[in-house]
């Protein structure tokens, strides 16, 4: 179902809050990606939203038309005009919200917190939301942990949680978040057995539900894909902080039926385990023989997927957050298969200068495909190590950013490129 013309932005005057440009692609000299010749650029309208809320938000589009979210660390509004606060990083104390957002046009959506949800996060510090999925109205929300604390001290140097911990497995609503069943996985003992603890690296850490669209209209087979960040052991280039919420080496590629019965239950998920001679995509059930869908070695991070449906292409955005708490590199990544190979749209350096969370809802994208709204968080940390962040593009605050975009052509490239 394509959004109607108000939800895309078409009412909105390209410019209104700053001048529209071309965000220049600044990719490292070893990007391993082949630029991309169907989406050659991203340009920034300087249309944008002015959400103060918490952070995390994955909106999911739901079949009764709205999106539903998570989000933590900070507060939300409550329907009786009250607000409630989540905060995600305090051990066994921790809690995670659940929001709906109402309406079609992103810049005028009615923000509604459905409550908390209290997840002890033990042995780690911290347990946030990770991948959230409405699908035949069953909501599947996802926690994973970090860990040792959320701002630590390495020689003179401060990180945020350094140590990526696993996804702890999903608590499941069928009454659009009002009443939960939690998972019956722990962090000592989570969904696919893996460990973070003294920052040993996992694979399947802060996994994130591929957006399909409403109601999960366009995934290819019904089943859902997630992609997660992870990093390999040993690692060839060492650093503290490596695998961290917002860093890493890796992307890795899952999928699973979705039902209640399936969600938690490791045994009912592929992996994607590489390629065949043919160059053929490989699925395995033992979680020993996962293959990185993505090795860029200390230029991964948190990574979400959407499907552009009227193009007919992935987007995938990943954000490289190293050292986690200052300056962060975000790029966006597209393809014709899930599976890739992956193409380079745009390498944005110092993107938000510090955004992250970065997710394109396909409940925003217009039916041409070439807008979208970038949704994501901005400066969290605005000045921990000696240097304060600036909002790049203008909006990005620390809540709930809603960006309007141009996925561009060469035509519509040469168009940014040429004006005064």
């Amino acid at each position: 179902m394509a959004c109607n013309s108000t939800a895309v932005g078409a009412s909105y005057q390209e410019g209104r809050d700053f001048k529209p440009f071309l965000w220049p692609s600044q990719p490292p000299a070893d990007c391993p990606f082949e630029p991309s010749k169907d989406i050659v650029g991203v340009a920034f309208t300087g249309v944008h939203s002015d959400y103060h809320v918490a952070d995390t938000w994955y909106p999911s589009w739901a079949s009764d038309g709205n999106l539903y979210s998570p989000w933590t660390d900070g507060s939300a509004p409550r329907a009786d005009g009250t607000r409630e606060n989540s905060n995600s990083g305090v051990g066994p104390d921790a809690t995670t919200g659940q929001a709906v957002l109402i309406g079609d046009d992103p810049l005028n959506l009615k923000i509604v917190s459905l409550g908390l949800f209290k997840g002890d996060a033990s042995p780690y510090r911290g347990r946030y939301p990770c991948g959230s999925l409405v699908h035949n109205g069953v909501w599947y929300y996802g926690t994973y942990c970090l860990a040792p604390d959320g701002l630590v001290r390495y020689g003179d140097q401060a990180f945020n949680w350094p140590w990526l911990g696993p996804c702890v497995g999903f608590r499941t609503s069928t009454d659009f978040g009002k009443t939960w069943t939690d998972t019956p996985h722990t962090p000592a003992k989570p969904l696919f057995g893996e460990t973070g603890m003294w920052g040993y690296p996992v694979k399947i850490g802060s996994p994130h539900f591929v957006d399909f669209g409403r109601n999960m209209e366009h995934s290819p087979d019904g089943k859902a894909y997630l992609v997660a960040h992870g990093a390999p052991a040993p690692d060839p280039k060492p650093r503290f902080g490596n695998l961290s919420w917002i860093s890493g080496d890796q992307i890795y590629l899952l999928r699973v039926t979705p039902s209640i019965e399936n969600i938690n239950d490791a045994s009912k998920y592929e992996f994607f385990a590489g390629r065949d001679g043919e160059g053929r995509p490989i699925w395995t059930r033992d979680f020993a023989k996962i293959r990185p869908l993505i090795d860029w070695n200390n230029n991964c991070g948190c990574v979400t997927v959407t499907y552009n449906a009227p193009l007919k292409r992935y987007l995938m955005c990943v954000t490289d957050g190293w050292p986690t708490c200052a300056k962060m590199n975000s790029y966006i990544l597209e393809a014709n298969e899930v599976t890739g190979p992956w193409r380079l749209v745009t390498y944005m350096k110092d993107f938000g200068e510090q955004g992250y969370f970065l997710n394109i809802p396909t409940k925003f994208i217009s039916p041409d495909g070439r807008t979208a709204w970038l949704c994501y968080s901005g400066n969290f940390a605005k000045d921990w190590r000696g240097e304060v962040m600036q909002e790049k593009p203008p909006g990005s605050h620390y809540g709930l950013v809603l960006q309007q975009i141009r996925l561009l052509d060469d035509t519509t490239r040469r168009k940014y490129l040429e004006q005064p």
